[in-house]
Formats: structure tokens, C-alpha cells, sequence
């Protein structure tokens, strides 16, 4: 590992890219400071309890936190963006926290800043997306401090949105119905590409104030994608039928269907296909020239990834955790059950961390599943986010449908619906020591805040359903906790 080399101030640290660039940066040397809204979405990651890391609870949109952070920073990077914003359009949103961060880069006097954006002619009429992207980097620019600005089309790596889009439709779809942007020209690139050359610029003063479009070995057409991806995954010729009648919104929430990703965050990615993504500059190869990763290879390697669970971070990570709901002034119902179980806390902790993805839900699985295809057909996640790992969750994860919003290992999880329902639900379970000695008592407690009527008609309809599901899940974990408690780790989920 190099020597210390100066300070570098990250945002977008809990995300995608941010998240896997903060390892690297810290292997050349550099101290990192991370800025987060909530920093126990780090609590369970390696590199952030490392002695160079500093994590600093703020928001992009508090330019006074972000000037402190930054003071005596070489360079911050830029890797914020807002789709999916439920308050506002993510153009508005997008160009706020812009402004913000720019004026503290401004105040505080950092380096240089380093930002992502997306690739596309200025000349076309680029997506709302993509010129939101082109908003941001004249923000950046605009208050004099040194920019780079990288423009990247799809990014090839496990866990991204576009390639879980990807790698579901072509995963799932014997036959496509698709829009024409099928034959649209991309210039895809792997996750490692992309990072090698967020760090490597920190080394090359040229790059300062320039903007660098970034791409592949291959351009390729996302029809040819969709080739190299079933290839990949063995899969028989998939039949893709494109037609001019579907329009971005009917896309998305096709996308959302058939795929983890919500239609809030496909819409602005499938607007974005229609416009022709290549690079057009020889500026990389000319100032920072490296041998990129072709397609195939980078869809092979990615998929090793899932297949070995080894994923270090996912597109569904990052954004705003919900706030703390507000349980005074309205009626909750509350479901409470407890087991006691013949294991100790941190096998019990172990069995209730499994629940959820591709481990299922330890009871009646096919109504979980009939509940998750419901919530994507009104515009929900589904159960189709999975988990980022078969067996570790952490802080601000995502569970099929429901959120992590609190974990004190090996006492407790607490889970958020983020699933359409009418009101506000909360899935928690409580591990203490039984009064038998050696067993230990695992509590699951539902509860549900409604909102008007229909609230309380969703409470009460459901509400039978519990006896069984939720006597079964705990039957399940209890099952579970004993058997990973005798070394049996790998015993199959029950239900």
C-alpha cells in the first residue's frame, strides 16, 4: 500500500461507484473523507474502519457541512445523483444539490473536483436524464474550481441498474416485445474501467478542467447486449420483436415488472437508450490511454460475481433511508409473537439475517411472491431486488421489499416496507436471553400505521393471513437458529 498521499473528500460513498472507489483510493494512499446522510450504512463495510477514513454524517444540499468536509481536501468527488426523488422532478432536485456542492467546493477551496456523468451528443436532444447530467457538470464548472468531468454510457458490473436491467429481461424474456431503441449504439464499459480511471486521473494534472468521454473496446447496439448477455448465461436465442409504439413510461414500468429495478429509476434509464451513446473524443486515449475490458469479458466477470455472492455493492443501496415515522396521533396495530429457541443470540441473529432474496421468507413463499408481483404491477419494488448477500445484511440494505433501518447485532433488526400500501409498516425482531438459561427468545413484532379508510381495510384484510405466515416464519427461523447453532449451516429454508 502507497504512503499517504493527501485527502480526498467522497460523496455517493454508501452508492454504486462510490462505494467500490473509496477501497481503491485508499490502497494509492489517499485519506478519504466520506460524506453520508446516514453513516451506519457503513457500520458493516471493511474499508471504512480503516485508520485513513473519516466518515462525516452531512447532505449534499447543506453546503456549510460539505465546505467543513472539504476544507484541506486535493479533490472531492461528485457521485450524487436523484432519480427516483419522490419530493421533486430529479432535474430540480438534481440541479439543487449541484449548486450546493458547488458553492461549497467554491468556499472551501478543494483541489479539483471529479465528476460522473453520462455520455451523449450535446448536439441531439438528449433525454431529460442525460441533460440533467450536462446541467450538472456546467454547475460544477461554474464556480472556477477545477473540474473533471468523465462521461460513461452503460456500466458493466455486478449490481448496477443497467445491468440487472440487462441481465433480467434477457434472464426472463424467451420473447421481447421492445421499443426500436433496441438497434440504438452504445459504447458499454466495465465498473473496473470506470474506477481506474476515476482514480488514475487524481495522477494526471492534464486532466484537470477537461472533459473525458470514456468507453469500451466495442460499440455495440443494446440487441447485440442482449446477445452477448444470453450467451453468458447459456441461455437458448431470445426472439426480440421491437416496435415504435412503446413509449419511455410503458418501458418503465415493463422494466419494473420483469426486473428489480423501479419504474422511478428505469424511466429516466430508458429514455435515456433512445439517444446514441458513444465516445466521440479521442481525449482518454490521448491522456490517460489504458487496454479496457471488452463487453463479453466484463458481463463473464460480473456474473461470476453474483454467483459467488461476492457483490460489494448494488444500485439499490443507495438514496435516502425514510425518515423515522411519526407513531403518535394515529392508531397502530401491532402483531407480536415470540418463539423461544434452543440456540444462542448470534445463531438466532444469523437465521433472521437469511430471511428475504433468494432464501425466501421461511413460510408460504408463493404469497410472498403473489405479493411482490401486486406491488410491481401498482408501480412498487417487488421482491425482485433480492439481497445483496445470501446470509450479511447491513445498515440501509434492501430486502425484497423492505428496507433495513435498524440493526444492533445480535439483537435486533428492525425492516421498513417500502412496498405501495396504505400506510406505514415496520417489520422488527428481538433476540434476548430466555429465562431457561441457555435458549434464547426471538420476539417478531409487525407494525402498521394506517392512512385513512383504505388503511384500515389493507390492516384488517391481511391481518388472517398472519396467523400462519408469521407463525410459520418463526417456526422457520427457530428451525433455522438450531440447526446453523449444531454447525448445519446450509440447511434448506423452511416453506
Amino acid at each position: 500500500m502507497s504512503g499517504h498521499r493527501g485527502t480526498i473528500l467522497l460523496t455517493g460513498a454508501t452508492g454504486y461507484i462510490g462505494g467500490r472507489l473509496a477501497p481503491l483510493l485508499l490502497e494509492r494512499g489517499w485519506r478519504v473523507v466520506c460524506l453520508v446522510r446516514e453513516p451506519r450504512k457503513l457500520e458493516n463495510v471493511e474499508w471504512a474502519w480503516v485508520e485513513r477514513v473519516d466518515v462525516v454524517r452531512g447532505n449534499v444540499e447543506d453546503s456549510d457541512t460539505v465546505a467543513e468536509a472539504m476544507r484541506g481536501c486535493d479533490a472531492a468527488f461528485y457521485l450524487v445523483h436523484a432519480m427516483g426523488s419522490r419530493s421533486k422532478s430529479f432535474v430540480e432536485r438534481d440541479r439543487e444539490l449541484a449548486q450546493s456542492f458547488a458553492g461549497a467546493a467554491k468556499e472551501s477551496g478543494v483541489g479539483r473536483i471529479v465528476y460522473l456523468g453520462g455520455l451523449g451528443n450535446d448536439d441531439a436532444e438528449l433525454s431529460p436524464h442525460l441533460a440533467s447530467r450536462r446541467e450538472v457538470e456546467k454547475i460544477l464548472r461554474s464556480t472556477g474550481v477545477p473540474t473533471t468531468v468523465f462521461r460513461a454510457a452503460i456500466i458493466l458490473g455486478s449490481g448496477s441498474a443497467s445491468f440487472e436491467i440487462l441481465r433480467y429481461i434477457v434472464e426472463r424474456l424467451p420473447l421481447m416485445i421492445t421499443p426500436k431503441w433496441v438497434f440504438t449504439e452504445s459504447h458499454p464499459l466495465s465498473v473496473i474501467d470506470v474506477l481506474g480511471y476515476l482514480t488514475d486521473c487524481l495522477d494526471i494534472d492534464e486532466t484537470a478542467n477537461e472533459t473525458i468521454d470514456i468507453g469500451g473496446p466495442e460499440v455495440l447496439t443494446y440487441r447485440e447486449l442482449m446477445t452477448l448477455m444470453r450467451k453468458a448465461l447459456d441461455l437458448p436465442p431470445r426472439r426480440v420483436i421491437p416496435v415504435p409504439v412503446l413509449t419511455p413510461k410503458l418501458s418503465s414500468l415493463w422494466i419494473g415488472l420483469v426486473t428489480p429495478v423501479s419504474p422511478a429509476i428505469a424511466r429516466p434509464l430508458a429514455e435515456g437508450l433512445r439517444n446514441r451513446v458513444v465516445v466521440e473524443s479521442d481525449t482518454s486515449e490521448r491522456l490517460m490511454p489504458r487496454e479496457t475490458i471488452a463487453p463479453a469479458e466484463a458481463i463473464r466477470r460480473a456474473l461470476v460475481r453474483y454467483q459467488e455472492s461476492e457483490v460489494p455493492t448494488r444500485w439499490s443501496m443507495a438514496g435516502r433511508m425514510p425518515g423515522d415515522p411519526d407513531w403518535a396521533g394515529g392508531r397502530v396495530f401491532i402483531d407480536e409473537r415470540a418463539v423461544t429457541v434452543d440456540a444462542g443470540a448470534e445463531a438466532v441473529f444469523a437465521a433472521v439475517c437469511r430471511v428475504g432474496g433468494g432464501n425466501g421468507w421461511y413460510a408460504v413463499n408463493f404469497l410472498w411472491k403473489i405479493r411482490g408481483i401486486m406491488d410491481q404491477m401498482v408501480g412498487g419494488p417487488g421482491t425482485q431486488r433480492g439481497r445483496r448477500h445470501p446470509e450479511t445484511v447491513g445498515y440501509g440494505e434492501a430486502l425484497d421489499f423492505w428496507r433495513v433501518t435498524d440493526i444492533d447485532r445480535p439483537r435486533r433488526l428492525e425492516l421498513r416496507a417500502e412496498m405501495k400500501v396504505p400506510g406505514i409498516a415496520e417489520l422488527s425482531f428481538d433476540i434476548r436471553e430466555a429465562e431457561e438459561g441457555t435458549a434464547t427468545e426471538l420476539t417478531m413484532r409487525a407494525r402498521f400505521r394506517p392512512k385513512g379508510l383504505l388503511g384500515l381495510a389493507y390492516w384488517y384484510s391481511v391481518l388472517p393471513a398472519h396467523a400462519f405466515v408469521f407463525r410459520g416464519m418463526l417456526s422457520g427461523m427457530k428451525d433455522m437458529a438450531e440447526r446453523i447453532e449444531r454447525g448445519e449451516r446450509e440447511a434448506p429454508m423452511a416453506g
